[in-house]
Parts: structure tokens; C-alpha cells; sequence
């Protein structure tokens, strides 16, 4: 009889499977490493995905999750169809790119309180960013080699943030309730990045600050609307 095939394997697989694909990107990955730090042969790899395009497959779909995986009904699973990863990523782009507080904030026609609003707004962009922020290292990460799942990210997903975040800080601007600025583009871009990397990259600088989440985001909104108020 075949030897039953444990239920968490699969977890551990699409676990290490991220970290190795973070550290070394999608090209230079080999099935042999993902094998080598779960500690088994590269053929038990193979008893769940087909191919190391099914793993990355199930990686970017996976990333982020909070709950347990289970085992796929069908093993080892099959090498995705041409474009499937790429439209799973456009799928969850759409999905996850929701910013309720911003999109109400434009529609807004008096701002009794711009202090709370502007906060509200950077706090949510920050938590967004943190909830998908190894999905968005995946992308990062492996954009020289799939520029295609990069632009699904860069394209839909950052660049429709900054134009709302303009929209929003023109506005303001305009109701003389924030400062005004040079650029209101590159300032959207630099409230942008400065969430990007407190949220995302900086878990993994090569040389991190030992600061807990809370504090970061904390420090990140309170250094934005001090910088845009105009009673800062």
C-alpha cells in the first residue's frame, strides 16, 4: 500500500515554497531548494504539485491567508493553464484594492474634520497594504521574471492608488484644509511608498528596525498629516 500523504504537508510546502521564492525570486528557485529546507527528497515535492509553475501557482494564491490549507482534492497538482496565475492575481487585486474610507472622503462635500479624515485615510491605505504584504513581495520580487503578474499589481493596483490619493489631496488642497504643495503627484507617491515600506518591505530589509506594527503605522500616520496640515 502507498504510504498516506500527511494532510499539513501541503501547508508546509506552500510555507517554505514563499519563503524560498522571496529570498531567491521565481528564476533561479529550484524544486531541489524547496525540497531541501523542508528537509525531504525533491521527489516528495512532487507527490503535491506537478511542476514548479503549479507551486508558484499555489504560493501566489495562497499568500496572506490566515487559515489552514487543504489538501487539494486532486495530487500532485497539475501545471496551471497559460495566463490562470496571472488572472488569479488581477482577480485578487480587484478584490482586495477596496479603500471604502478614501472613496468616501471624495464623495465628501464638507469635511467637518480633515485631521480624523486624513488619518482614517492613511490608516486604512497602511492596513491594506500590511494584510496583502507578502503577496505584494511575491510580485516585487518576482517581477523580472513575471513582468506580466508585476504589471497586475503595479498597474491596477499602485498606480489606481496614487490617482485616487491625488484626487484626494488636490481636493483638499483646493479647500485650503491641507497645505499646499509642489507636486501634488509626487506627494501621493511619497505618502504611497512611505506605506509600502513600513507595511510591506521593511520585513524584509536586510538590516530592520526592531519596531512592533502598531507603532509603525501609528508613526507613519502621524508623520503624514503632520506634514499636510496646515496646522501642524
Amino acid at each position: 500500500m502507498p504510504r498516506p500523504i500527511p494532510p499539513d504537508r501541503f501547508q508546509e510546502l506552500v510555507e517554505v515554497a514563499t519563503h524560498v521564492f522571496l529570498e531567491q525570486g521565481y528564476r533561479r528557485t529550484q524544486m531541489a531548494d524547496v525540497a531541501a529546507r523542508m528537509g525531504v527528497a525533491k521527489g516528495t515535492v512532487y507527490l503535491y504539485v506537478e511542476s514548479k509553475e503549479a507551486l508558484f501557482d499555489a504560493v501566489v494564491r495562497h499568500a496572506d491567508r490566515r487559515d489552514s490549507l487543504e489538501l487539494p482534492p486532486r495530487l500532485p497538482v497539475p501545471t496551471p493553464p497559460a495566463g490562470s496565475t496571472l488572472e488569479a492575481v488581477r482577480k485578487r487585486v480587484a478584490e482586495s484594492a477596496s479603500l471604502p474610507r478614501l472613496m468616501e472622503a471624495l464623495s465628501r462635500r464638507r469635511v467637518a474634520d480633515v485631521r480624523s479624515e486624513l488619518e482614517g485615510v492613511v490608516r486604512e491605505l497602511y492596513g491594506l497594504l500590511a494584510d496583502h504584504r507578502i503577496g505584494i513581495k511575491l510580485l516585487d520580487r518576482c517581477a523580472p521574471d513575471h513582468p506580466e503578474l508585476a504589471e497586475a499589481w503595479y498597474g491596477a493596483g499602485r498606480v489606481g492608488t496614487m490617482a485616487l490619493l491625488q484626487r484626494y489631496l488636490e481636493d483638499r488642497i483646493r479647500r485650503r484644509r491641507l497645505r499646499p504643495v509642489e507636486d501634488v503627484a509626487v506627494t501621493a507617491r511619497i505618502v504611497l511608498e512611505t506605506a509600502v515600506f513600513w507595511a510591506v518591505h521593511r520585513h524584509w530589509d536586510p538590516s530592520p528596525q526592531d519596531v512592533d506594527d502598531a507603532r509603525a503605522e501609528d508613526a507613519v500616520v502621524q508623520f503624514v498629516t503632520r506634514a499636510l496640515l496646515e496646522d501642524a
